[in-house]
């Protein structure tokens, strides 16, 4: 590598790699606060016993019980007669992970239902046959009659997220314990019969799966396993579980076995038709919900990432088997199960939008979060049907309880941030089924009997005369808002923002007419109360009051109503009945009531922040200032996901009306006007929104980093994911001022997180590409250039880098134009995509830079002490190292060891495959490690000592000229008697016969090192699996996967046989032609662009076909040029010339 530019693009590129690590690492190590609250529990845990005939018994089955007290095991065995619940720990858990939600299930129970409230409502969507269901039979139960009783099983802490081969072991074993657990509660029913104890209900048919990480996938695979009985499993609950892709998608027997059961679960829902009839009338997984809850942005262990997923089509088989329906890419998500589940079957929620919970949360905080455990205890107890005591067997029943209970009705309420969203648009049916607007979805409940207040309750009416109303206080009247004349001049929309809850503090009405006017129809068909849509959102701390009596500061919202021109369409008023204090039923009324709604032009408030802006905005904080009377809502358009561009807003308030009110500006702008302010304005309130990660809410936004949990500019990122929308509800009578500026930590730590496994696949590219470089200058007879010189040669422009990244990246986009998956958007996937593979090219250049400097500093070493040696052998402290390296002389005299040192290559591969087949990859890749390092580290110390004797003999030689006698000089380096002087025998007598031996040993380092780092790439991708295999040491563990194995063998054969650059070639005998010479470099550039393409498929694991693929072929061509040697056929090379190597 020469010249400044080339040392400055590769420092530059190491600079870039560096600081996007190290500033990832700073922001994902920082602390996170969460917001969860601790469960806490008096845990006992009786196990399962397991037959004698189970071949295995390192796990183990558990039964929780919830109390203090101690009870005796085998009588509590046997009044199991509730609802089974297995829980399924993840990647290193432990069964007593369980407790959390099993105390809160029993909790729930005791306690019974939830507190009713009558915000909206998350429906069933179209897509998810919300049509087909009937609303008005489907009812939360006021009580529930069975309680859960909660399994575990005991998986040792094994590492599943990091070996293929324990994954299908632990679900091997859950498949048994699910039928252990339905044998318990037949041996418990038995037995109560025979004691004459009352057996009153039916033994349980399925048992409920909830797993958590791995074990959700685990729970996934159980169910398609061919030895679980049939409808043992229908509901399964996955928590932070990573569907889509392994976290880590490394080892190829983990990719292959991840996608393998994707791929049973894919076909579980097909169907065939054959003649125009259903030929299989009944898919596997017809009746299996699968319900998937994730962490959101604090998951780093789980972190989301796209899925390269088709438009395929899910043939499904929907209830009433007369429809079908297709789905496509809606979200792109690790947690995700798009593509997997179809969404008559299954959806995914996030805790950030799940009610009663909306935060983010750790990879294992998730398991007692009291806020998410409560509210899916109380879901799981909802599914049990009164009547039988079980779960409903009625899929679309399941399906639409936990849509119920978990999703949040907020993206009903509030379409201008979902306006391309897929959830329905709701509509104002009256009692009887008449539609104000639009076509039928589903009918809006009115507030029942026993939470109204009557109207002669209320003082008299308001008359609003501005666009903006405002409730300061529970002054039990009703305020008439003219649609006609307040929604005019463009102001088609109104929000109303409040934190009076829905039926107890506030009515919403729709009159076609004014109060009492004259019509024929009757008062229930003139007045729509629409009440119920209003939406809950999360509040933030209450306000204290200073002192009795005082006025405090403005309460945080917890409602927001949103209503559409569609909405309103043929209706003239709207009312907003606050409660009178007094007669307030239910809870206590808030301490501080306020509620503020307009009409507004959405288009007013509109804002859209481009690349270019955020991207400035890393250096200077950038700010906009809202006046008073503007929108109540604020649209802030992000061009670029802030997934990827995470972007810290914050809001201050400036102005509140003071001004106005004939105090000088000094008075205004002093702390206690600010105050004021406060008693005025209610906090702001941040829903983030895009098309992959749903809501994200920021209540009383004072200064937060808004993340999105989405990962934009992937392969099959469905167009328009790069965007993010953000909805600012503020005070319409405040002025604001907002700053924002991206956080170039969190950037950086997102960007580690979401594209670690496109950068893993584009470092083997790098390194092939340098590989495909070496070996085209062996085939011009040119030297062998360094890794490092290869690296920067590929990198530079216009052509070479071009060359290496043009053609992968244009293959996604011809599939894309071909529909075969779905269109990204180019710009967004080519920029992260280059800067990925540069990235990489970082990565690789700095582990060629470390690894190249241990090399010389060992050869350096070696050189000295060898050097030092003649000196140093008659110390009398060197005697021992003396004695050990005559033992050692000693030891390589025998015949064994001599047949091992004449054929290093053969017993290198034959102990590298019995160590990758028998007992682990990556030994048996560390092998061949050895191998290069030992190679490299003898050609390096060999083109040293050349190179140090050259340029002795070049001094001795201007010595001598300076004397006169260069004539004998050259004479006695043209004889014999310095040939002992020179490294090797071949080295020749020519002048220049130590230059060329140095030249070749350096050659030889430079081929040997740029093997080890693909290999030592390639050991690192095991470096996982590896971990795991070391904790089940002395456990019984079992062989490698096939896979695994199979694929090593090739790699291993690659490293054995591709090491020496005169085997630069492959012939292959086709007939009718003489021979097809293939060369080395255009099988590494295929390799590269295979390893380029599994990398932005996000599946790295693939780049060991490649190399297997290589390693079969160099195998196969040795064989075959060994044969052709036999028969006299000679092969020879296109290098001009070949030493000895």
């Amino acid at each position: 590598m020469e010249g400044a530019k080339a040392k400055l693009r590769v420092g530059a590129v190491i600079g870039l790699a560096a600081l996007l690590a190290l500033g990832g690492l700073y922001g994902l190590l920082k602390p996170i606060q969460n917001g969860c609250v601790m469960t806490y529990m008096y845990p006992t845990y009786i196990p399962i016993s397991a037959p004698k005939n189970l071949s295995s018994n390192k796990y183990g089955l558990y039964l929780y019980h919830e109390g203090w007290k101690k009870i005796d095991f085998d009588e509590h065995l046997k009044q199991l007669s509730g609802v089974p619940v297995l829980f399924i720990p993840g990647n290193g858990g432990s069964y007593k992970q369980v407790r959390s939600l099993a105390k809160e299930s029993y909790w729930a129970y005791t306690t019974g239902p939830l507190e009713q409230t009558f915000y909206e409502e998350a429906l069933l969507t179209p897509e998810q046959g919300g049509l087909d269901l009937d609303y008005a039979k489907f009812s939360m139960p006021n009580q529930y009659t069975s309680m859960l009783d909660w399994f575990a099983v005991d998986l040792q802490g094994e590492h599943s997220a990091m070996d293929g081969q324990i994954l299908k072991e632990h679900t091997e074993y859950v498949v048994y314990a699910i039928h252990r657990i339905l044998d318990q509660y037949k041996e418990s029913y038995h037995t109560r019969a025979k004691e004459g104890a009352a057996v009153s209900r039916n033994l349980p048919r399925s048992v409920i799966l909830v797993g958590h990480s791995m074990g959700g996938f685990v729970a996934r695979a159980v169910v398609v396993h061919q030895h679980l009985r049939r409808s043992a499993v229908e509901t399964i609950v996955t928590l932070a579980t990573p569907h889509q892709s392994p976290p880590l998608a490394l080892q190829p027997s983990l990719g292959y076995y991840y996608s393998s059961i994707n791929k049973k679960w894919r076909e579980g829902y097909h169907f065939e038709v054959l003649g125009g009839r259903n030929h299989v009338p009944n898919p596997a997984l017809s009746n299996v919900v699968v319900i998937s809850i994730s962490g959101g942005i604090n998951d780093y262990q789980c972190f989301n990432k796209a899925k390269a997923t088709s438009r395929r089509s899910f043939l499904l088989l929907p209830s009433n088997g007369s429809n079908a329906f297709g789905a496509t890419d809606v979200r792109s998500k690790l947690e995700s199960l798009d593509d997997i589940v179809p969404p008559t079957h299954g959806f995914m929620v996030s805790s950030t939008e799940m009610k009663n919970t909306w935060v983010s949360m750790e990879h294992q905080a998730i398991l007692w979060c009291n806020q998410l455990v409560v509210q899916v205890s109380h879901t799981l107890l909802s599914l049990v049907d009164v009547e039988t005591g079980h779960p409903y067997r009625d899929r679309q029943r399941r399906l639409a309880v936990f849509a119920t209970m978990l999703r949040s009705g907020l993206r009903y309420g509030s379409n201008l941030i979902a306006r391309s969203s897929v959830q329905p648009n709701r509509v104002l049916i009256d009692d009887e089924g008449a539609n104000f607007a639009g076509s039928h979805v589903h009918p809006l409940s009115a507030c029942p009997e026993r939470h109204q207040w009557r109207d002669e309750s209320l003082e008299r009416d308001l008359y609003v005369q501005m666009p903006t109303v405002t409730v300061l206080a529970m002054d039990g009247r009703r305020r008439w808002l003219d649609i006609q004349k307040l929604g005019s001049n463009g102001k088609s929309h109104f929000v109303l923002v409040t934190n009076l809850s829905p039926c107890y503090g506030v009515r919403i009405h729709l009159w076609p007419e004014k109060g009492n006017a004259s019509s024929e129809l009757p008062l229930s068909r003139r007045v729509r109360e629409i009440t119920s849509k209003m939406a809950q959102i999360p509040s933030g701390p209450a306000p204290k009051q200073i002192e009795p009596g005082s006025q405090t500061e403005q309460p945080p919202p917890s409602a927001v109503l949103w209503l559409s021109p569609e909405d309103m369409r043929g209706f003239r008023f709207i009312t907003i009945s606050v409660a009178p204090r007094p007669t307030v039923s239910g809870g206590p009324p808030p301490a501080v009531s306020m509620a503020v709604g307009q009409f507004f032009n959405p288009e007013e408030g509109h804002m859209e922040f481009s690349p270019s802006s955020l991207l400035l905005s890393t250096y200077t904080q950038k700010e906009i200032s809202f006046k008073e009377d503007h929108p109540i809502a604020l649209n802030l358009s992000f061009t670029v996901s802030l997934g990827l561009l995470p972007v810290t807003l914050s809001l201050k308030t400036t102005g509140c009306g003071i001004k106005n009110s004939g105090l000088s500006a000094e008075e205004a702008d002093d702390a206690e006007n600010g105050r004021l302010c406060k008693l005025r304005c209610f906090p702001a309130v941040a829903i983030a929104w895009d098309s992959t990660s749903g809501l994200h809410v920021y209540p009383n936004l004072n200064s937060e980093t808004v993340i999105v949990d989405s990962a934009p500019a992937l392969w099959n990122s469905a167009y328009g994911s790069e965007k993010t929308t953000v909805l600012l509800l503020v005070d319409p009578h405040c002025a604001y001022k907002a700053s924002y500026f991206v956080s170039i930590t969190a950037s950086a730590g997102r960007f580690l997180l979401l594209y670690f496994s496109k950068i893993a696949g584009l470092a083997f590219a790098v390194v092939f590409f340098a590989l495909m470089r070496q070996a085209h200058a062996w085939e011009l007879d040119l030297p062998i250039p360094s890794m490092l010189t290869a690296v920067e040669y590929n990198m530079r422009l216009p052509l070479p880098f071009l060359t290496m990244t043009a053609i992968p990246l244009s293959i996604p986009l011809l599939l894309s134009i071909l529909q075969i998956h779905l269109f990204p958007s180019i710009l967004s996937f080519l920029i992260v995509s280059l800067l990925c593979y540069v990235v990489a090219n970082g990565s690789v250049i700095l582990v060629i830079f470390i690894s190249q400097m241990v090399f010389y500093a060992a050869a350096v070493a070696h050189v000295f002490f060898k050097k030092r040696w003649q000196v140093w052998e008659g110390n009398f402290c060197l005697v021992f190292l003396q004695w050990f390296i005559n033992l050692a002389s000693g030891i390589s005299a025998f015949k064994v060891v001599r047949v091992v040192r004449s054929n290093p290559v053969s017993v290198t591969a034959f102990s590298a495959i019995l160590l990758a087949c028998f007992i682990h990859p990556a030994l048996g890749l560390s092998v061949v490690l050895i191998s290069h390092s030992s190679c490299s580290h003898n050609a390096l110390c060999s083109y040293l000592t050349a190179s140090f004797r050259s340029l002795t003999h070049r001094k001795a030689s201007y010595d001598s000229k300076d004397k006169g006698d260069g004539l004998e000089h050259y004479a006695y380096r043209r004889g014999g008697h310095t040939r002992h002087y020179l490294p090797s025998e071949e080295s020749g007598n020519s002048p220049g016969s130590a230059d060329s031996y140095s030249d070749v040993q350096l050659e030889v380092f430079h081929l040997r090192h740029g093997m080890l780092i693909l290999h030592l790439l390639a050991t690192l991708m095991f470096a996982p699996s590896l971990v795991s295999w070391l904790q089940r040491l002395g456990m019984g563990e079992s062989l490698p996967w096939i896979l695994d194995s199979v694929l090593c063998i090739g790699v291993i054969l690659h490293g054995v046989w591709d090491s020496k650059p005169e085997f630069n070639f492959f012939i292959f005998p086709i007939p009718g032609l003489h021979r097809l010479e293939v060369r080395s470099s255009f099988v590494y550039l295929l390799a590269g662009y295979f390893s380029f393409l599994s990398g932005l498929a996000l599946a790295p694991y693939r780049v060991f076909y490649a190399m297997a693929t290589i390693g079969a072929l160099s195998f196969a061509f040795r064989i075959i040029q060994r044969r052709n040697r036999e028969k006299g056929e000679a092969i020879f090379t296109t290098r001009k010339h070949s030493h000895r190597h």
